[in-house]
C-alpha cells in the first residue's frame, strides 16, 4: 500500500480544526523540523522511521506501519529519524537531527559513542546518598547544554534522608539555569513532579549512574513495570545494572520516555560550549582579568582568584572547571588530529590512484 505523508510536509493545505487521535508518525513526535528536509516523492520511496532501540544486532525502526530490526550500518542512534530505504536497510539515510547526545567512548581509543537524539529534556537523575557527586552532575549538565538540550536535575530516594534540603542546595549550585526537583520514584510522585516536561508529543530521557531510580522514574511515568529495576548495595550505595539497552517507550499521555544504562564513564568531548555554559559564574569572570591569556592562577589582576580569595567562587569548583576544559581539549584535539590524518591519508590514496591512471593510458 502506497502512503499518503502530505499531510506532513510543509506548505500542506490546513483543514478545519477538529480534535482527532494523533498518527502513528506524530505519536513518534515526527514534525514541521523533519519534514522540511525531504519532499513528497522521497518520503513515499523511503518512509520516515524512529530509531526506538538499539541493540547489538542492529536498531529497531518504527514508523507507519513499520516495525522492525535493521542490521547496523546506519550512523543513527536512538532517538534518530531514518529515510528506510526497504530494499538496503543499510543504507537508510539519518535526518538532520534537533539534538544529539555524545561522550568519548569508554577504553583507550578517541572514538565518539552517540547516546541519544532528538530529545527535547534531559533528567539528570542522582540519589540522596552517598552516589551523590557534584562533579558528575556538573559533566552530566554539560553534556546536555552543549547538545543543546533542557537539563533538570532530578534527586531521587530524598524519602530515606532526614533532610534533603543539603542535597537541593548543592545541585541547586551546579547552574542557576538547572531546575532542581527531589522526589521518591516510587508512586505517583513523579508524575506530578515532572508534569511540565513530559507533555504530548515531547521525548524526553533520564541519564545517571546505576541504581539511582531511573527505572524507576520511567515505570512511573508509564504507569506500568515495563523496565525491570534492582536495588542498590547496601555497603555504597552503588547500583547494579538493569537496563541493558536505550529503548524509547510511550506514555499513556503520548511522551516518548528514553531509559538509559547507568554510566561508569563519562568523558566530554567537542563540549567546550556546555562546559562554558556550566560554569558561566568562573566564564564572566575571566573576561574581566587583566590578561587575556591569564591562567588564574599567580598573575596580578586576576578576577577569577579575587573571587576564590573573597568566597565568591568555591577553590574546588575552579578545580573542576579546570578538569573538565583539560579533558575537554584533550579528546577534542585527539579526534580532531585523527580527521586530518584521515584526509592525509585520503589524500594520498586518491593521488596515487590518479598516478595509476595517468601510467595505464
Amino acid at each position: 500500500m502506497v502512503r499518503d505523508y502530505s499531510a506532513f510536509l510543509p506548505g500542506a493545505v490546513s483543514r478545519p480544526r477538529t480534535r482527532r487521535e494523533p498518527g502513528p508518525l506524530e505519536r513518534l513526535e515526527w514534525d514541521p523540523f523533519f519534514a522540511r528536509q525531504i519532499d513528497s516523492e522521497a518520503l513515499t520511496r523511503t518512509p520516515p522511521v524512529r530509531v526506538t532501540a538499539v541493540h547489538r544486532s542492529g536498531l529497531q525502526v518504527t514508523g507507519d506501519g513499520i516495525d522492525e530490526t535493521i542490521p547496523p550500518g546506519p550512523q543513527a542512534t536512538v532517538g534518530d529519524w531514518l529515510l528506510f530505504d526497504p530494499a538496503r536497510p543499510r543504507s537508510s539515510s539519518v535526518f538532520e537531527r534537533k539534538s544529539l547526545i555524545k561522550r568519548r567512548a569508554p577504553g583507550t581509543g578517541r572514538d565518539v559513542q552517540l547516546i541519544a537524539a532528538n530529545i527535547d529534556t534531559v533528567f539528570v537523575v542522582t540519589s540522596c546518598n552517598a552516589d551523590f557527586n557534584i562533579a558528575r552532575l556538573e559533566r552530566y549538565v554539560a553534556l546536555a547544554f552543549e547538545a543543546g538540550i533542557e537539563p533538570v536535575i532530578v534527586l531521587t530516594k530524598a524519602d530515606l534522608t532526614d533532610n534533603p534540603a543539603p542535597f537541593c542546595e548543592a545541585a541547586q549550585a551546579v547552574s542557576s539555569r538547572v531546575p532542581v526537583v527531589h522526589l521518591d520514584a516510587r508512586g505517583g510522585e513523579p508524575v506530578q513532579a515532572l508534569a511540565d516536561w513530559c507533555r504530548p508529543g515531547r521525548t524526553v530521557a533520564f541519564l545517571g549512574s546505576s541504581g539511582v531510580g531511573k527505572s524507576t522514574l520511567a515505570n512511573a511515568l508509564l504507569g506500568a513495570q515495563a523496565i525491570a529495576t534492582q536495588g542498590i548495595r547496601a555497603d555504597d550505595a552503588k547500583g547494579r545494572h538493569t537496563t541493558t539497552r536505550r529503548e524509547l517507550h510511550v506514555t499513556p499521555d503520548g511522551c516518548l520516555v528514553l531509559d538509559t544504562p547507568g554510566m561508569r564513564e563519562l568523558q566530554l568531548t567537542d563540549a567546550a560550549t556546555g562546559i562554558a555554559d556550566v560554569f558561566d559564574d568562573i566564564e564572566a569572570l575571566s573576561a574581566q582579568c587583566r590578561f587575556k591569556d591569564c591562567q588564574h592562577e599567580t598573575e596580578p589582576g586576576c578576577a577569577v582568584q579575587a573571587a576564590v580569595g573573597d568566597g565568591r567562587i568555591d577553590p574546588s569548583r575552579l578545580l573542576r572547571w579546570r578538569k573538565l576544559q583539560a579533558e575537554d581539549a584533550f579528546n577534542s584535539a585527539s579526534l580532531a588530529e585523527r580527521r586530518e590524518k584521515d584526509r592525509a591519508f585520503g589524500k594520498l590514496v586518491r593521488s596515487a590512484v590518479n598516478a595509476k591512471s595517468d601510467r595505464v593510458r
